[in-house]
Parts: C-alpha cells; sequence; structure tokens
C-alpha cells in the first residue's frame, strides 16, 4: 500500500484499504509520504510509537500479524507486517534510507528500504517520495538512480540489490501527465477512457526508453489518477492553480532476470520464486489527503530455500521449578548462538517483537545437552513467571537471535497452566530491546 497522507491523522477505519476480509493475505507491506514531521510531532514519536504505525498495530494484531521491521527518514515511513508463523523464515538483514531533499541533506523527499530474506530468497522493499512538479521530470529519474545505487549494504556478503530475487518500489514518484491540456485529462476521466492517457504518462514514457526501468513491472492503470484532489472530497482540485490530475502513486516490482529466463544448472532444481499481480487499485472512499492510496495486492509463489527454523520451541514440555518455567528447544549445529540471545513469553495477538510479558537471556542458567544422532542440540532456560498474568489467554514463546538480527524460531500457542503461579518476584534485569 502507498498513500501521500498530506500530515493527516489516520481515519477511524480503513477496512476496504486493508481488505481485512481476505482471510488469503499473509504479508503487508505499507508505505506512507509525507506524514506529520513537525519538531514537536518526531520528538513524540520518536518517545512513543507515531500514530501511524500505533494504528495498523492496532488492526492488525487481533489479526495474528506482527510488525516485523519498520524504517522512517521524516514524513517517509515503511512498515512490513507478516503473520508471525512466518517470522523464523523472515531475515531482516538491513533498513536504509536516501534523503534527496535539498541537494541530498534533507529527508522531506528520497527513499526508504527494508532488504530481507524470505525463505531464503533476498528480497528489498522501497518506499520512496520522489520530486514534484511537470518540469521535475529529468530529477526524478535522477533520484530514482541515486535512491538505487544507495540501498546496498557494504560488508556484508549480501549481493547486490540488482541481483536480489525480488525489488518492490512504491511510493508517490509524482511523474505526471504530459501535453495533454486539463479539460482533455478531466473528459477522460470521466469516461474511464484512462487508456487515452496512458502514452503521456511520465513514468510509462521513461519506461519505454530507461534500460533499468524497462525491468521493473507494473499493473494497468485502470483506476482514476490519484492526485490532486481537494481534501475531504473527490473532486480535483478547484484552487486557482488546478493542477492536472496525474498518477503519482504507484507500485512497482522486478523480478531477478535469471530466476525466469537464464538456464539453470542441470544437477540443480531451478528454485520457485514468481509474483503475480491479483489486483491493482485506487480507493476513492478515503479523503482525508489530497492523494488516494493505491494498493497492490500480490499471489508469491517459492519453494522455500530453507525449510527448517534455525530454533524449534517445544511449549508442550513446559514445566516449573519454584517460580521458573522451564523453557525446552533444539538448535541446528550451525546456529550462530549469542549470550544476548533472548526467549520473549508473548500474548497471542502482540503487536511487535518488543510485546513481551515476560523474557529470558539464553546465556543465563542455560542447560545444554548434545543430541548427536538427530544432529539437534536440546537446551532449556528459565523464564521468570511472577509477572505472567493469571488469565486464560493464549501464548507464545518467540527466540530472537543477536547476531542474525530477527526472530528464528517460534511456538505454537498454548496456554500456562494455574499451578505455574506459586509466588511474585519482581524482574530486575535491563529489559531486551530491538
Amino acid at each position: 500500500m502507498t498513500w501521500n497522507v498530506a500530515s493527516a491523522a489516520p481515519p477511524l477505519d480503513l477496512k476496504d484499504l486493508l481488505q481485512l476480509n481476505n482471510q488469503d493475505l499473509d504479508i503487508y507491506i505499507i508505505g506512507l509520504q509525507e506524514m506529520n514531521s513537525g519538531i514537536i510531532s518526531l520528538l513524540s514519536d520518536a518517545a512513543f510509537e507515531d500514530p501511524w504505525s500505533s494504528f495498523f498495530m492496532n488492526v492488525l494484531s487481533p489479526l495474528s500479524f506482527i510488525k516485523v521491521s519498520h524504517v522512517r527518514m521524516q514524513g517517509i515511513l515503511l512498515l512490513f507486517f507478516a503473520k508471525y508463523h512466518h517470522l523464523p523464515y523472515i531475515r531482516i538483514l538491513f533498513t536504509n534510507s536516501t534523503p534527496t531533499g535539498l541537494f541530498g541533506y534533507w529527508g522531506n523527499k528520497g527513499g526508504v528500504s527494508i532488504s530481507l530474506k524470505l525463505y531464503g530468497y533476498y528480497v528489498t522493499i522501497i518506499n520512496c517520495h520522489l520530486p514534484p512538479h511537470m518540469s521535475n521530470n529529468d530529477k526524478r529519474l535522477e533520484h530514482f538512480d541515486r535512491i538505487l545505487e544507495t540501498q546496498n549494504s557494504e560488508g556484508h556478503g549480501i549481493p547486490n540489490i540488482l541481483d536480489h530475487d525480488l525489488i518492490l518500489w512504491f511510493g508517490d514518484m509524482n511523474f505526471r501527465i504530459e501535453d495533454f491540456g486539463l479539460h482533455f485529462v478531466q473528459e477522460c476521466i470521466k469516461n474511464r477512457c484512462y487508456s487515452n492517457l496512458w502514452a503521456k504518462d511520465q513514468l510509462s514514457i521513461a519506461k519505454r526508453h530507461d534500460v533499468l526501468l524497462r525491468e521493473f513491472q507494473e499493473g494497468p492503470l485502470l483506476f482514476p489518477p490519484t492526485y490532486k484532489f481537494d481534501k475531504n472530497s473527490n473532486n480535483y482540485d478547484t484552487s486557482e492553480k488546478k493542477r492536472k490530475p496525474a498518477w503519482t502513486d504507484r507500485i512497482l516490482w522486478r523480478l531477478k532476470r535469471h530466476s525466469q529466463n537464464a538456464p539453470h544448472t542441470p544437477s540443480l532444481p531451478a528454485p520457485c520464486f514468481s509474483l503475480s499481480l491479483k489486483l491493482y487499485v485506487s480507493h476513492m472512499m478515503y479523503s482525508i489527503s489530497d492523494h488516494k492510496p493505491v494498493t497492490g495486492t500480490f499471489d508469491l509463489e517459492l519453494k522455500p530455500l530453507v525449510s527448517n527454523p534455525p530454533i524449534t520451541l517445544m511449549p508442550e514440555s513446559l514445566w516449573t521449578m519454584e517460580n521458573d518455567m522451564v523453557v525446552s528447544y533444539f538448535s541446528a549445529p550451525d546456529f550462530p548462538s549469542s549470550p544476548w540471545d533472548w526467549i520473549g513469553l508473548y500474548k497471542v495477538g502482540m503487536r511487535h517483537i518488543n510485546d513481551y510479558v515476560s523474557y529470558v537471556w539464553v546465556g543465563d542458567n542455560q542447560i545444554s545437552v548434545s543430541d548427536n544422532l538427530h544432529q539437534v542440540h536440546l537446551q532449556q532456560v528459565y523464564i521468570n513467571i511472577s509477572n505472567i498474568p493469571k488469565t486464560a489467554d493464549q501464548f507464545l514463546l518467540c527466540y530472537y537471535s543477536n547476531n542474525l538480527r530477527s526472530v528464528v524460531g517460534i511456538s505454537t500457542s498454548f496456554q500456562i497452566p494455574s499451578r505455574f503461579f506459586l509466588r511474585e518476584e519482581p524482574l530486575g534485569e535491563a529489559q531486551p530491546q530491538i
């Protein structure tokens, strides 16, 4: 989803925009531009969650989605949500930001990105806000290239972004419709003759001539131009400027070239990784901004390159010693453990990885037993349960890897038997933060 929100607060209801009735969704990728980035707002958002992130977490967490990662640069925000059973197969590699405003020193324009491994495949997600105005087309293309060039992480053994299996690139790209006059554009929109405008869409023109842009795909523009509207209405700009409508808000993607066309080694099966667009639409019912939000719904089909999580947690073997809950888990032989790894106890419906009710550092009170026959290592740690609410809630255990900066193991849901609650004792350790 991409939406220039023009400094507005979240509306009360985004059910249609988020397709909350669609039970098949596994991942939400949300990019906003022009969030309120005044000094007071930025200071408040640094101390607390920004209103938009809190809104999405409140809506999506009851549906088993957790905020896996985010990155913000002034008014540009990128959020990545996934259903929690996918967490052990999502490794966040890094986040990045590229300011292009004020000669590269100001982040009101530019791009932010999240790079990750999804079931072993490299994926980069970019949310951008490019320069406005009809005359700045060359500058938009220049910033597009600059953002792409700066999204690599040096020294981490990660392939160049152009060698990633998938790049998702979206945002307020600000491309306009050339040549045609305002009246002609308005008549085409009124009569839903959108195809009459495609030939003069600046992004479509650039894709025909730019070798790199040509590799990015986009769905057909079968919805009205998404800019510029009078706020709180569906009327295009009626101000003195009477800006010509345009498809400024776009969603592009690029699949790795050899994954489709290049021959593979005969002795190795070709990995299955394909993305197909199911729906590409704007949402006219939302009018808090002068832009309309745009969503793309995709089917991602892949053959996992990683089939087993590095950590297997076993809540069915929970037992208690005094006021400690003992958690058993297996780790793969090649797992790069760290004493700064930790296991968190969560209520089902948690919002993000720091939303635990209790935790333990794996280096504390750890017992390790090797099982050479099955090439796994059984380990146990103790979680203090004095702060666990005495309710009938469903819980989960998550193992967070400090080296991999990701959740690498998650348990099935379970209830904590009432016999575990023996006596209360306050936690005294520093809490892990991501």
